[in-house]
């Protein structure tokens, strides 16, 4: 019977192997395809499945270089960085600094100086999950003024006179998207935990799971991807000063599938703090969202997910905690239709 059992376990174990290296081939098939009819776009990806990682990556650091793309090169995970932040918010949460009902009045800076109608209105899930109805950055003058580095003219000066101008939440409770929001988020955090952002989140994430190769600032390495503009142009990385919060980190497929294996974790501290974002907090007849994560659902699963585009890249980050799998795609290219285009032909012929 011991014998028969062990057999059992050994066959069960194969059988698992063997279909997580299936699907490995598949995504690795799917990329290479894409990447043969899009030769100008490098693309890096991380997988993971009941813990075991997968890489695949084509194309080559920049148009002067031989040097390939691979699993620990450079990008800008631009708006991926939101995950990030709510996942520090709901370690604050954890740790009773704060509650996602506060009201955001009493941890805003001492600039900020809201209108009588505003008081007593904003919640912090309210700024986590875009519905808090203030007034956002306008990122197209931005883009006018400089269109290598937008954020560059983004001061407190700038995002204090927003706020405190503003006397009137004209679409509060509705979805409307918010780089100031998550700016806002990341000021609380400043305030409850008496640290900047980049102290608080390397402090949280980036060293509790060894992502030796994320960065904040300083992000001029060897081994980075030269990203490109829709249009094909070379775009710099964004060196993004008050709104870090919204779109900081630098990172690749390696490190990020490190932090997806945390938040598959329940056991981790990373990991309780997504389950806690992934409740929904915001539902209409277009999206679900939780806390800075769109959430998805068909017949069978419920994925969470978070897409990302800088002036010169974009990616897509997305988890299925049932399934126990996650993914992170990584372009050389802002190309929003490209990366959605990837993760659709994945999830529906490889994971769902």
């Amino acid at each position: 019977m011991k014998t028969s059992l062990q057999l059992l376990a050994i066959l069960v174990l194969t059988s698992t192997f063997s279909f997580a290296q299936d699907i490995s081939k598949k995504i690795d098939s799917i990329i290479k395809d894409n990447y043969q009819k899009n030769p100008q776009v490098g693309i890096s990806v991380g997988f993971i499945r009941n813990n075991k990682e997968y890489y695949t990556a084509y194309g080559n650091l920049n148009a002067e270089s031989q040097d390939k793309i691979d699993e620990k090169s450079l990008f800008e995970i631009a708006s991926i960085t939101k995950i990030l932040t709510t996942n520090l918010i709901a370690q604050a949460v954890m740790e009773h600094k704060i509650k996602l009902e506060d009201y955001i009045d009493q941890y805003l800076p001492k600039q900020y100086v809201l209108h009588k109608n505003l008081k007593n209105k904003i919640k912090i899930s309210d700024l986590a999950s875009h519905q808090s109805g203030l007034p956002d950055i306008d990122f197209g003058k931005l883009i006018e003024l400089n269109p290598q580095q937008p954020v560059s003219n983004v001061t407190e000066e700038t995002l204090s006179t927003l706020i405190n101008t503003c006397t009137e939440l004209k679409d509060y409770g509705t979805y409307r998207y918010s780089t100031i929001g998550y700016t806002l988020l990341g000021q609380i955090l400043e305030k409850v935990y008496h640290k900047s952002y980049d102290e608080i989140i390397t402090e949280k994430i980036i060293k509790p799971l060894h992502m030796t190769t994320t960065f904040t600032k300083d992000f001029e390495v060897q081994n980075k991807a030269v990203g490109h503009n829709s249009e094909g142009g070379i775009q710099e990385f964004f060196n993004w000063n008050v709104t870090a919060p919204a779109g900081l980190v630098k990172s690749n497929a390696f490190d990020m599938v490190a932090f997806l294996k945390a938040v598959l974790n329940k056991e981790t501290t990373v990991g309780k703090a997504a389950i806690i974002t992934e409740k929904i907090y915001y539902k209409d007849e277009k999206r679900e969202m939780g806390l800075g994560t769109n959430i998805m659902t068909d017949e069978k699963n419920t994925i969470y997910l978070k897409s990302g585009d800088s002036m010169g890249q974009s990616s897509i980050i997305c988890y299925n905690r049932a399934e126990n799998w996650g993914i992170i795609i990584l372009l050389t290219q802002r190309n929003s239709k490209m990366r959605q285009n990837l993760l659709n032909e994945i999830y529906d012929t490889v994971l769902k």
